[in-house]
């Protein structure tokens, strides 16, 4: 028999429960853990604001704390926080993974938006919602969902906000404003007050980022400001500073290890250390990026001859998981990504940048449909979501899609992000090949 799942189980208890029952649990908000920078952002903010203050109160105060110790445990405490919060989020993203501490959810909407909302809900478990009910007008009793679990049908949506339900709940999901109405929408608000469950409004805005997004009530219309991404000013000069800082202080700290390799690619079959490949960047203009060669010296000149095989990753890109051209040094410098190290010169040219969409060939991009280009509006990366988020085993439209949020969102602090989570990706190796 098939153990249900956490986020389907029925209860016994009340359905609303009451704000008193769970006080202890609503000092931290929980729908900014587990998922995006938000959190590091708080982070970095608080212990930025604690520390300014701390070092204004010594100087008014005149105490005996020399500057170097504040100078030096800012940055230490910093990191040591991230640290924390990181371990901590990786505990918790593997007990959603399980089905362990989700918000038990009942998704309310027309049957196309409802199937739309689980649809990306099922894909990505670690935001932390777990559907216990739907209200979708279905006939049926259950509703399946994409993971194979069958959760109740609780009939029309416009009468869900009048029927008490037989099962307890965290969050109300309405994936449609015109299911609902303007009044039934307002008392379900009504309805959830002085109670724990919480209610989630669907945007028609995809790929749009929490910071990007204000709320302006004027007199009673909730108006939702979007700011439009801007790619020049003051946010793309300090990227750009902090690429060259960083992959100079990493050119230094790496070249011994890159000495080595490039002394055990020579040895091997005494071919180029380097390979250089014509890749487009930023604004559609052409590059040339560098990498430690991997296969076999004159490698293109057999690509005709496997072309015809079925190449995996996506259907745009050209991959093989067991490409014959790889020599035995390369698949281990691929493994690992090794063999883009070079490219950190490339950063310090400033065709690259150390986080970005990753650089596609000319006939990759020509097989772009429009919007897909909005990939161009940034600096190609050394990493980026495609390197952190499976690489080769992600498909065409899931590498889209984490590229196009990125340049419609980034921010300083999601590269930091990104460059922490590319020390794991490398260490679990998926999607390297």
């Amino acid at each position: 028999m098939r153990r249900e799942h956490p986020a389907c189980r029925r209860a016994t208890s009340p359905t609303l429960r009451p704000l008193s029952r769970a006080r202890s649990k609503t000092r931290y908000r929980a729908d900014i853990f587990g998922i995006g920078a938000e959190e590091f952002r708080r982070v970095f903010r608080a212990t930025f604001y604690v520390f300014g203050l701390f070092a204004i109160l010594t100087m008014v105060v005149r105490t005996d704390i020399s500057r170097g110790y504040i100078a030096l445990a800012f940055p230490l405490g910093l990191v040591g926080l991230f640290i924390s919060r990181g371990l901590h989020r990786r505990r918790l993203l593997a007990q959603r993974e399980r089905g362990v501490g989700l918000r038990r959810s009942v998704v309310v909407g027309s049957p196309s938006e409802v199937e739309y909302v689980l649809q990306r809900i099922s894909h990505n478990p670690r935001a932390g919602y777990g559907v216990a009910a739907v209200a979708s007008g279905g006939s049926t009793a259950t509703v399946e969902l994409p993971d194979g679990r069958r959760v109740p049908q609780l009939g029309d949506p416009r009468d869900f906000v009048d029927s008490r339900l037989a099962i307890d709940f965290d969050q109300v999901i309405v994936a449609g404003y015109d299911s609902l109405g303007r009044e039934r929408l307002r008392a379900l608000a009504w309805s959830l007050e002085d109670t724990t469950v919480g209610m989630a409004l669907m945007s028609g805005m995809t790929d749009v980022a929490g910071p990007r997004v204000h709320w302006q009530p004027i007199d009673g219309l909730p108006l939702m400001s979007v700011e439009v991404p801007h790619y020049i000013g003051l946010r793309v000069t300090m990227k750009r500073l902090f690429d060259i800082v960083a992959s100079a202080a990493l050119v230094v700290l790496l070249a011994p290890l890159m000495l080595v390799l490039a002394a055990l690619i020579k040895l091997y079959d005494g071919g180029p250390v380097l390979y250089r490949q014509r890749r487009i960047g930023v604004g559609g203009t052409p590059f040339s990026m560098t990498k430690f060669r991997s296969m076999t010296d004159g490698a293109e000149r057999m690509f005709d001859a496997l072309a015809h095989q079925q190449h995996e990753g996506n259907s745009v890109q050209f991959k093989l998981r067991q490409d014959p051209r790889v020599t035995p040094i390369g698949r281990v410098l691929r493994r690992f990504s090794l063999d883009e190290l070079p490219q950190l010169f490339d950063v310090l040219r400033g065709t690259m940048s150390l986080v970005g969409p990753r650089p596609h060939v000319q006939a990759e991009v020509d097989a772009y449909e429009a919007h897909v280009r909005r990939r161009l509006n940034v600096r190609p990366g050394m990493t980026g979501p495609w390197q952190v988020g499976g690489r080769s085993d992600l498909s065409w439209a899931e590498s889209v899609q984490k590229d196009l949020f990125y340049v419609e969102n980034w921010s300083m602090t999601g590269d930091l992000l990104l460059l922490l989570k590319t020390a794991r990706a490398v260490v679990s190796k998926n999607g390297a090949y």
